[in-house]
């Protein structure tokens, strides 16, 4: 009887030994490709397979074939290249949506076709109701209008255009706007004086007026909000509409997550209700606007959300504004602009805000993404940061601390990027966009010293994360890619390319659209490369990208977006 119920017992053993060695069939195996992984212990694969929106294998094909099963999903690559989901590093989630449902000037070569824009919008649009854009850039115009002051255009065209509706059209940085005269005499700026003081006088922004006082339609940085004040605000319905068409537009990109900078109140509660309903199609990572001062103490009190909806929603850093852009001459700098003696740009928070809130971030667990684009602006941030460190140095040990955009540094602190852990997230698109005409705003010296430089900030140990500040420019990461590697313009130029010895390594590049964005945001433990364990995020290209000649970048295509382990974009 003994020896039987051993038996059995051995038998019993035998078989449950064989189950646990049975593995769970893969939802989705994709195989038969070049798979960057970005990670080096194991760079390049064959095959990977998918359990439940994790990664549970990464290897060869024939590896891959014992995953599959008859409810299997499986994808043939047929030797096109994947790599991890592409990450945007730094754009603005509603506001690629809204550029689908306003004026996108993002393409117009000069005034007068956006004057023919606005006319057109002008007869579809009911009087007295307002007509909004964004993406003009004065820089970037075939031909320039003949009345120019200050360097901008004056509203003219656009009142002719639209004499019965308020116009109000964002440049493209977003740190200025031209408005025309009904949105003028709306916002109440046509008068030149009030009570013996001129109207539109605003700290960290400015009025453009003619020789006579009177206001030409354009406003730079804070005194946008002269006009803005005055538009409707959105509609729930209206926020919702742009963070679906936000969705699309990064699916068609192989873009599966992005770090949202700068959001206020309404749009937290939108990523919310999106996130719990299970509705965000790409991830997001969203800074809480530094300009809300209710919302971040509501979150000061709660602490980060981390994870929420299956990990599809994380709120856990700050935005910030230090100073304007370079096209406006917002940008803040210490010596004066080469195009412009005696202006120096914008302080748009007052430095010691900035010190504050860098405190209060290390206090309550919360990053903090500081804007700044000129050598002033990201010198004093770097201060008070470092400030900040020295005064909390427990809490300072993980900081993760960003500059948004770090676009143009004095050669003294470029090397505190890596000595203090700050992360520059850059724009490398920006290079190709702004560098023909930047040249004449900083000059030879001071762009070869410290203007798009991210060779220096590598060097010095900086860890880059890369984007495109859509929708400032188009949200394309392979434009970024391309920019990185060629140091050129989309259009192929210059031969050899602008300051090529600040160029990334196509290895780099790619580096600064996965890992690296995923530690900018805490959560390369889960994300930014292909290993056992990780969400299952992919980007597939139709040309391998790390392989064609660099002419080739900017032809290539996205087949296939996948998110969480299910295939989220296939182009037709």
């Amino acid at each position: 009887m003994l020896r039987i119920l051993s038996y059995c017992f051995l038998l019993s053993l035998f078989f449950f030994t064989l189950s646990c060695q049975q593995q769970t069939p893969a939802n989705l195996v994709i195989h038969n490709g070049t798979i960057y992984t970005v990670n080096e212990a194991q760079p390049q694969a064959e095959a990977v397979a998918v359990v439940d929106g994790k990664i549970k294998f990464v290897g060869s094909n024939a590896e891959a074939e014992k995953w599959i099963d008859e409810e299997t999903e499986v994808l043939d690559l047929a030797g096109k290249a994947m790599t991890p989901g592409l990450i945007e590093g730094h754009a603005h989630f509603l506001g690629v949506g809204q550029n689908k449902m306003n004026l996108d000037l993002l393409a117009v070569r000069s005034f007068e076709e956006i004057a023919s824009q606005v006319a057109k919008a002008a007869k579809e649009t009911p009087p007295g109701e307002w007509i909004t854009g964004r993406g003009w850039h004065q820089d970037k115009w075939d031909s320039l209008p003949a009345k120019m002051l200050h360097g901008f255009p004056t509203h003219d065209l656009l009142s002719e255009a639209a004499p019965d509706n308020p116009v109000y059209l964002r440049h493209a940085s977003g740190h200025a706007a031209i408005a025309n005269q009904k949105a003028m005499e709306l916002a109440g700026v046509m008068n030149i004086k009030q009570e013996g003081a001129q109207i539109g006088e605003v700290a960290g922004g400015e009025v453009f007026r003619d020789e006579l006082g009177n206001p030409t339609g354009v406003f730079n940085e804070n005194a946008m909000g002269l006009v803005t004040q005055h538009i409707p605000d959105q509609t729930p319905e209206s926020l919702k509409r742009a963070a679906e068409l936000a969705m699309e537009e990064c699916l068609v990109h192989g873009i599966t997550s992005f770090h949202d900078a700068g959001i206020g109140q309404e749009t937290e509660q939108l990523y919310q209700q999106l996130a719990k309903t299970g509705q965000l199609k790409v991830r997001l990572y969203a800074m809480l606007s530094g300009r809300d001062s209710t919302l971040l103490n509501e979150y000061y009190e709660q602490g980060p959300a981390i994870g929420l909806g299956n990990d599809f929603l994380t709120i856990r850093s700050i935005k910030l504004y230090t100073d304007g852009a370079l096209g406006s001459r917002g940008a803040w700098l210490l010596e004066e602009y080469s195009d412009m003696p005696g202006e120096h740009g914008h302080e748009t928070t007052p430095v010691p805000i900035i010190g504050d809130i860098a405190l209060k971030g290390l206090q309550h667990g919360f990053q903090v993404c500081s804007h700044a684009i000129g050598d002033r602006a990201n010198r004093e941030v770097l201060d008070q940061y470092e400030a900040a460190f020295e005064q909390l140095p427990g809490k300072a040990e993980n900081h993760r601390y960003r500059i948004e955009h770090a676009q143009h540094i004095s050669a003294t602190d470029i090397p505190r990027f890596g000595e203090l852990g700050v992360i520059p997230a850059m724009q490398a698109v920006h290079m190709a966009s702004d560098r023909p005409w930047a040249i004449d705003r900083l000059g030879k010296e001071r762009i070869e010293e410290g203007a798009y430089v991210w060779r220096k900030l590598i060097e010095s140990g900086a860890i880059i994360v890369n984007g495109t500040d859509a929708p400032v420019e188009p949200v394309d990461p392979l434009a970024s890619f391309y920019a990185s590697v060629a140091r050129k313009t989309l259009a192929g130029e210059p031969e050899g390319g602008y300051e090529p010895g600040q160029r990334m390594s196509r290895e780099e590049a790619l580096k600064t659209y996965t890992w690296n964005a995923a530690y900018g945001a805490f959560e390369e433990d889960i994300k930014g490369s292909i290993e056992v364990g990780k969400l299952a995020d992919f980007t597939v290209f139709s040309k391998d990208i790390m392989q064609v000649p660099e002419d080739e970048i900017l032809t290539t295509k996205v087949d296939y977006t996948i998110v969480d382990g299910k295939v989220a974009y296939a182009r037709k």
